[in-house]
């Protein structure tokens, strides 16, 4: 995934408020543009990572992440869900890639699976997760689809977390020979790379609130796992950069589009810190601005982990940026939690339309997302890693009818379109995602792919939205 942070704020705050607005049916959403507007060059994708795809958990020698285990030991995965097989892209990738040429997409994303490829974290090579790489980049490359590898989306080894994880200052040295073996093996044929999925995700939900794996909480273990990864993302790309000839290279971010609920001081203020948090925390270091310490003073508690030089090590001249975007907060001043002293005004209580995980579907929060971080000079490029939304999606008479969600691609298209068209730096877009998937602790409910699975059999359905976004592309 997804997903990025989907799901980070309601957590952090005050949990899901399920909920969905339907809207009645039509037959077909005309956009008002063309693919072509957006340029020759412009990179047109879909996205999915490792983990919530594949399955195939203890298969060719792959070894135990630390999702596998939280999935299959904690009653934590809604409807008891879990991944062993998710949706068995192991097994079905040349069928599934064989979707994305019939959609007409020229960019397929997804990520290795770091236990697959070195079970144990560190130490030997595992061959048969190498080979099965390679011949899903070589069946992209046959359909004539450019691979854009993700390094690391969230599935940790698990016999690394045995040892820390990351809050073991160790992970750097793991983490960098991972991204060595990583672009060494498939430099060759991949250019494309994007060192972490949604920093903020993962040691959030992960390290804070424990509501990802591995289910740690508190401060303690979140501030030295987020620095250690910070470190990670920037040393992962100078790797790349040393690794692989003509490399273009970025990394993720899950942003929120955060407005406060009244223009008044304290709010406006509140609202400055839940983006410090959310949105500034990664992001600036790796432009070599720091820590958003300005705004959040509470944050220099992490300095406790901080070594000499890691300053100028945090810093890395990526060539892109990953964007990626789902839903907007309405925050408040708030006497708790202390630190932050702001909270979310919940969607379902604001009268708005919600996706299937109660969060508010605001497309125009692309754009103002887009604007927002074109104002930074560092920034050269923008790619939108995912864009995508979850709704109830009903399989009927062999077709998915998913008019919001083509109503949802186009808006959030032509806010794209809006942002190139005044200057800014946007060069690709990736629907988040190809198949409906494993949605991390929300299990197997949320359906966000353009191709429909059926739990049961596994069988593939192209949504409506599929084929209206193929039929986009070829126009």
């Amino acid at each position: 995934m997804i997903m990025s942070l989907l799901g980070f704020p309601g957590k952090f705050f005050k949990g899901f408020f399920p909920g969905f607005l339907k809207t009645s049916e039509k037959k077909k959403v005309q956009p008002a543009f063309t693919k072509h507007e957006f340029g020759r060059n412009f990179s047109w994708g879909v996205a999915i990572s490792a983990f919530q795809t594949e399955g195939a958990w203890n298969t060719d020698n792959k070894g135990p992440s630390i999702w596998d285990v939280f999935t299959q030991r904690r009653k934590t995965i809604k409807n008891g869900d879990n991944a062993m097989t998710a949706v068995d892209f192991y097994n079905r990738y040349e069928s599934d890639i064989g979707l994305i040429r019939k959609m007409h997409f020229n960019a397929f994303r997804f990520s290795l699976s770091w236990p697959r490829i070195i079970p144990e974290g560190t130490g030997s090579i595992n061959a048969r997760g190498t080979d099965y790489y390679h011949r899903v980049i070589d069946a992209c490359l046959e359909n004539g689809i450019e691979p854009w590898i993700t390094l690391y989306h969230w599935d940790l080894p698990q016999a690394l977390e045995d040892k820390g994880g990351w809050t073991n200052r160790d992970i750097i040295d793991r983490f960098a020979n991972y991204a060595d073996v990583c672009t060494r093996t498939f430099g060759d044929k991949v250019k494309k790379w994007m060192i972490l999925n949604e920093p903020m995700s993962f040691t959030g939900l992960g390290y804070y609130t424990g509501y990802h794996a591995p289910g740690r909480k508190g401060l303690r273990n979140f501030l030295p796992a987020a620095h250690h990864a910070a470190l990670c993302q920037s040393e992962g790309g100078r790797i790349a950069r040393y690794n692989v000839d003509n490399a273009f290279i970025g990394t993720t971010f899950s942003f929120s589009h955060i407005k406060p609920v009244e223009k008044s001081e304290r709010h406006i203020k509140a609202a400055e810190r839940l983006d410090a948090l959310l949105n500034r925390f990664f992001l600036e270091p790796a432009l070599g601005l720091g820590y958003p310490f300005d705004t959040l003073p509470a944050l220099r508690k992490i300095e406790k982990y901080v070594k000499p030089g890691d300053a100028s090590r945090l810093a890395f001249d990526f060539d892109f940026y990953g964007v990626q975007y789902y839903f907007r907060l309405i925050s408040a001043f708030s006497p708790v939690p202390p630190v932050l002293f702001a909270r979310e005004i919940p969607a379902e209580k604001r009268g708005v339309l919600l996706n299937q995980m109660g969060f508010e579907v605001y497309p125009k929060g692309l754009y103002k997302i887009l604007k927002k971080l074109s104002q930074y000079p560092q920034i050269k490029n923008m790619v939108i890693t995912e864009s995508g939304v979850c709704f109830e999606d009903r399989l009927k008479n062999g077709r998915i009818p998913d008019m919001q969600r083509q109503e949802y691609l186009m808006k959030t298209q032509e806010y794209t379109l809006k942002a190139i068209r005044k200057g800014m730096p946007v060069s690709g877009y990736f629907v988040w995602s190809l198949t409906d998937n494993f949605e991390w602790s929300e299990g197997f409910d949320p359906r966000f792919g353009l191709v429909y699975i059926d739990y049961h059999d596994l069988q593939r359905y192209l949504k409506d939205s599929g084929v209206w976004f193929g039929e986009f592309l070829t126009e």
